[in-house]
């Protein structure tokens, strides 16, 4: 799934949001995006700086790689006892 708007364009949108200089639904129009995107994204981002926004990817990318890496080695133990049970 690709991603329409980067980090930095959501941290963007959401200081602009903050501002209350224009009302949340004329920033969602300005972006073409929906109230609930934003508020989805001041959940998740919500004051955050770009750094912060990037070592959460990088973390988040990292948590799902050693999950991968866990599910696999569960399905060698599974495979391993398996094995060992028929003999």
């Amino acid at each position: 799934m690709k991603k329409r708007h980067s980090e930095e364009q959501i941290i963007r949108i959401l200081r602009e949001a903050e501002k209350n200089q224009i009302p949340i639904r004329e920033v969602c129009k300005q972006h073409n995006i929906t109230e609930q995107t934003l508020y989805r994204w001041r959940n998740k981002y919500g004051g955050m700086d770009v750094a912060d926004a990037r070592r959460l990817k990088d973390l988040e990318s990292e948590n799902s790689r050693l999950k991968r890496l866990v599910a696999e080695q569960m399905l060698v133990i599974d495979g391993l006892k398996e094995f060992s049970r028929k003999k």
